[in-house]
């Protein structure tokens, strides 16, 4: 379990949250399934909701903006000045979907995308510093690039985040680990994602810690949800990805007891 008040350092993976088109429905999910509790931003907010373990904060639930869009999971990642780094997106070939905006007193983001299509956002802490516990079960775990082109993915966050890598793949996969540029600590991963549909964009997967992975599967599906990939021993820890009621795909990792 890691917990932590200060602002996460730049480049970290800070922040989940899912832009829901029933947000009840997504809410009760995933209390039953993460055992989350959830407060309310206020009239300001919008309808958003941040989601607690034992009071801290540790993921979002929101309306989506675009009724027509999917319900997805975004990865929000750690700046000092989400201003600049919107304009090094762009630099690096990136697109600025919402440009820079204050969140009241919460922090200043934007939402961008990567050459590759995949949608992300840009945290600058105020109030909010992103999650405020990592690492345990109900909370996020990981963050992963789910990239068809992971070479140009690798040199455009290189670019815009200063992240070095870890070849850690094995026998048929790629795989890479990044390192956030202030410390060196391993914060995430990019995987050559040869299934992706034609067509489809790149995207970032979320992962979720459990502490029994075959449990959460089973209770996920008794609460609608489908598995996308069948619970199996995997290099990191025994996993499975889901595809919750309304769409949203995350993935359930079990942490090492040891």
């Amino acid at each position: 379990m890691t917990t932590r008040t200060d602002p996460w350092p730049a480049g970290t993976p800070t922040w989940v949250d899912l832009g829901a088109g029933d947000v009840t429905a997504a809410t009760a999910f995933c209390a039953a399934l993460f055992g989350w509790e959830y407060s309310s931003g206020g009239e300001e907010s919008g309808g958003y909701l941040l989601a607690t373990l034992d009071g801290a904060a540790v993921a979002g639930i929101g309306p989506k903006q675009d009724p027509g869009a999917p319900t997805v999971w975004t990865t929000y990642l750690a700046t000092d000045d989400v201003d600049a780094s919107a304009r090094a997106v762009t630099a690096a070939g990136g697109q600025v979907i919402a440009e820079p905006f204050d969140v009241m007193t919460s922090g200043r983001m934007a939402i961008v995308a990567d050459p590759g299509g995949a949608v992300l956002g840009l945290w600058q802490a105020g109030d909010h510093i992103g999650a405020g516990r990592v690492n345990e079960p109900g909370a996020l775990v990981w963050n992963e690039l789910h990239a068809r082109d992971d070479a140009a993915a690798r040199a455009f966050y290189a670019a815009v985040f200063g992240y070095e890598y870890r070849d850690v793949g094995g026998e048929g996969f790629v795989y890479a680990t990044f390192t956030r540029a202030g410390d060196r600590a391993e914060v995430g991963g990019i995987l050559r994602d040869g299934e992706l549909p034609a067509g489809a964009p790149d995207h970032w997967l979320t992962w979720f810690a459990t502490a029994d992975v075959d449990a959460s599967a089973a209770r996920a599906e008794e609460l609608g949800a489908q598995l996308r990939v069948p619970v199996s021993d995997t290099p990191f820890g025994r996993a499975t990805v889901v595809q919750g009621p309304q769409g949203e795909v995350f993935g359930l990792i079990a942490l090492a007891t040891s």
